[in-house]
């Protein structure tokens, strides 16, 4: 990896790629920077959204000429709990960002404030501390927001102060796996279905067969899975969706179970 500081043609590729929707890591490995120093540049410049290559030369420049150490640097100075170290945080994040993307949320805006929410200690934030984390306008939270929101992802509450919450339902992924399960039973029915019209052991509705078979094992094995898993989500002193506390709390679910134990859990 060159050692020394960015140049502004560094910095004018490093803007590329955030436009680009690039992660940190791939516009590391095109300027052959180690990725902390891409994440370093990014959060004290505005952030993926608010990077500009020529501010953030002059910036740069700025800080060099003072020399002053004891300055405070904004977003990179501000301290995370738990002595959390907040380069390493925020490549977690970005790390995170892209595979929530290659998973199917792909519009990286609507992907970060997921992110957000589930690193944060609380699980709920406000539309204004959205704002200041990612270091984006209010606009860009509201319209990340509204859709997460349609998709049932993320639901609003009022905390004490009567403030508006954005908050990460533990269920959600209970929730996620349910709609799979129903996804791959549709997929077994028209499946059998072409079994009939194209001909029973005709290669064909063969071939249909088989796949019916397997995503009928699938689909009853995920819905085993999630069932016995459920507790997990809430093995921390968690609450169940009902409000009362989840009847796992604290405790491992038995994973093991013989599928004829599966209705007795």
């Amino acid at each position: 990896m060159p050692g020394g500081r960015l140049t502004q043609k560094d910095r004018q590729q490093i803007a590329l790629g955030l436009t680009d929707n690039l992660p940190y890591a791939e516009i590391a490995r095109r300027l052959e920077r180690p990725t902390s120093t891409i994440t370093r540049e990014v959060m004290r410049n505005g952030g993926p959204t608010g990077y500009r290559a020529d501010l953030a030369h002059r910036a740069t420049e700025r800080r060099v000429q003072r020399r002053s150490p004891a300055s405070p640097r904004g977003a990179e100075s501000a301290a995370l709990p738990h002595g959390r170290d907040p380069v390493a945080v925020a490549e977690y994040e970005e790390r995170f960002t892209t595979v929530m993307m290659q998973s199917g949320l792909s519009n990286k805006m609507m992907a970060r404030v997921m992110v957000c929410l589930l690193t944060t200690d609380s699980g709920s934030m406000t539309a204004a501390e959205l704002v200041q984390r990612l270091q984006v306008s209010p606009a860009s939270v509201s319209k990340a927001i509204a859709f997460l929101e349609g998709q049932a992802l993320v639901r609003r509450e009022r905390d004490e102060g009567r403030r508006e919450r954005y908050v990460i339902d533990e269920n959600l992924w209970y929730q996620s796996m349910t709609a799979s399960v129903r996804a791959l039973t549709q997929q077994v029915d028209v499946s059998r279905q072409g079994v009939g019209v194209l001909g029973p052991g005709t290669p064909a509705a063969v071939r249909l067969e088989n796949v019916a078979r397997f995503l009928d094992f699938v689909a009853e094995s995920l819905a085993r899975a999630a069932e016995q898993a459920r507790d997990i989500l809430y093995s921390n002193g968690g609450t169940a969706p009902d409000g009362g506390t989840a009847p796992g709390a604290g405790r491992t679910p038995d994973t093991g179970a013989a599928p004829d134990d599966a209705g007795r859990r």
